[in-house]
């Protein structure tokens, strides 16, 4: 059993000149200690002001706020760290201080409204995929609502995570009776309620609001003697912004938007040069209108700080856009600083077969919970056979899987060269596409663009090989959404895959 601290809102911005946080933390982990529970929590909740864009606190003070938390929970003798967050973007700003900053075991969770979502709109299972990419111990639900209600949630959250999951209820929503607060959920109902969670697979089990002793003594009676069920659960690749998840079961495709990038866009250039980001957001709802299910963001400019900008672009896009992005660049700084503040579970476009990006883009796709594009290309440049494709990319699926990035999050580009310098490469890079799918049983991606540069007839020629790829298994088409020829292939290529139901 672990008791929770009451360090809910023990921070540096709400305790201004107060308190010190370390004096809290240390009069708080000595309480709970005096209460004979074999565990201490240090928890710590919210810290009062919206995180941007959607308010003024930036990511990095929050971080700041939250490591000195961690650090003063850590020194006081924690056994553990517990958070409760309503921002999927402020829960990642946490578990990061708390990784960062402690090797103490990380329990990150959620509260959620009676619509099924955050208050800030968070989807469960992106919010279950995100936290489970950044490493944490355990996540799930904490206050909210009844355990009746928070059920389908926590259903929500098992589907698609086999990080043990933690559901604290409240005992319903709070009553004014007779001008005092009330919780019509006794330990009774409480606990039946509970038991049906347990069943569907919750692994650690509590209270919150309206909770007593009663309730708590019931649950002890409860799990007495058990263990958390087993559970299992298909492992599939998927992308998330706080609001949607795109997940590929390989049945269909995932279109990735190709147009926010300045190569050859004099109009994009300049508006990145002058940080007038409008345009540019409206680009990204056009293409997501069109049909985009992802968006490669890229803001590779020799002009620009690019670590900076590209971070932001990603927060301007986030702010009004809600599929995931693609975080597109060769600069290891760039991709930091954007994946850092990203809200969800990103993509990083790319890493590639070189020593050299192998070791500076792996260790941070998997501190910063990101799936990862790997082209196939090395020290010798990119292969002319299919084959020699296909080994690079078994390189680069073997190197992330030592880092600990698991193979569903290993999506492989097979480099598409132009059809006017090398004719007989395209049926290579189709052939790699279905080596890949087979040998390797991974994603892939292709920018479908590239094979028609210096040809007549550009969106022809796109189309008819966007055509092929698909049919060699193509998973991520990175393409012009809005180009008319791409979408009549892709519409068809949907009712193909039965993705068009409707």
């Amino acid at each position: 059993m672990a008791v929770t601290t009451n360090t809910f809102g023990a921070n540096a911005r709400k305790l201004g000149a107060n308190a010190r946080v370390q004096d809290i933390f240390d009069a708080a982990i000595g309480c709970a200690r005096q209460s004979g529970a074999r565990y201490v929590a240090a928890d710590i909740g919210p810290l009062g002001a919206l995180l941007e864009p959607m308010g003024t606190l930036s990511f990095s003070d929050a971080y700041d706020l939250f490591a000195e938390q961690v650090r003063a929970a850590d020194t006081a003798g924690a056994d553990l760290i517990i958070e409760t967050m309503t921002d999927l973007l402020e829960a990642k700003a946490a578990v990061l201080a708390a990784k960062e900053n402690s090797a103490l075991p990380v329990f990150a969770t959620m509260t959620f409204e009676e619509s099924g979502k955050s208050f800030l709109g968070a989807a469960p299972d992106a919010v279950a995929r995100t936290l489970e990419a950044l490493s944490v111990d355990a996540l799930g639900i904490n206050c909210s609502l009844g355990p009746t209600t928070l059920r389908p949630i926590l259903q929500q959250m098992l589907e698609v995570t086999s990080c043990p999951v933690i559901v604290q209820a409240n005992a319903g929503l709070p009553q004014v009776v007779g001008g005092v607060t009330t919780y019509p959920v006794g330990p009774e109902e409480y606990c039946a309620a509970v038991s049906q969670m347990i069943k569907d697979g919750a692994g650690i089990v509590g209270g919150c609001c309206g909770t007593s002793p009663d309730h708590i003594r019931g649950l002890a009676r409860l799990i007495a003697g058990d263990k958390p069920r087993k559970r299992s659960h298909r492992r599939l690749t998927s992308l998330t912004s706080a609001r949607e998840c795109v997940e590929l079961d390989g049945n269909g495709f995932a279109v990735v938007g190709e147009r926010i990038n300045p190569t050859g866009r004099p109009d994009l250039k300049d508006a990145l040069l002058d940080e007038e980001y409008d345009d540019i957001v409206d680009e990204a709802l056009s293409q997501v209108q069109a049909g985009a299910a992802l968006l490669d963001v890229n803001a590779s400019l020799p002009e620009l700080d690019e670590p900076e900008v590209l971070a932001e672009l990603v927060k301007q896009i986030q702010e009004v856009c809600s599929v995931p992005l693609q975080i597109d660049s060769d600069n290891p700084a760039a991709l930091e600083a954007a994946v850092r503040s990203y809200n969800g579970k990103p993509l990083i476009n790319s890493v590639n077969g070189t020593k050299e990006s192998l070791e500076a883009i792996l260790p941070l796709a998997r501190h910063y919970g990101c799936a990862v594009i790997g082209l196939t290309l090395d020290e010798r440049g990119v292969p002319s056979t299919a084959r020699e494709r296909l080994e690079i990319a078994r390189k680069i699926v073997e190197a992330a899987s030592a880092y600990g990035i698991p193979r569903e999050d290993v999506i492989i580009d097979c480099v598409v060269t132009s059809a006017a310098t090398d004719q007989h490469a395209v049926s290579e890079i189709l052939q790699a596409v279905f080596l890949v799918k087979r040998e390797l049983g991974v994603k892939t991606a292709l920018g479908i663009s590239n094979i028609s540069f210096g040809l007549p007839a550009r969106k022809l020629v796109n189309a008819t090989f966007l055509s092929a790829a698909l049919a060699c298994g193509l998973d991520l088409p990175i393409v012009d959404p809005q180009d008319a020829r791409c979408k009549e292939v892709l519409d068809t290529w949907r009712v193909f895959n039965a993705q068009d139901a409707g």
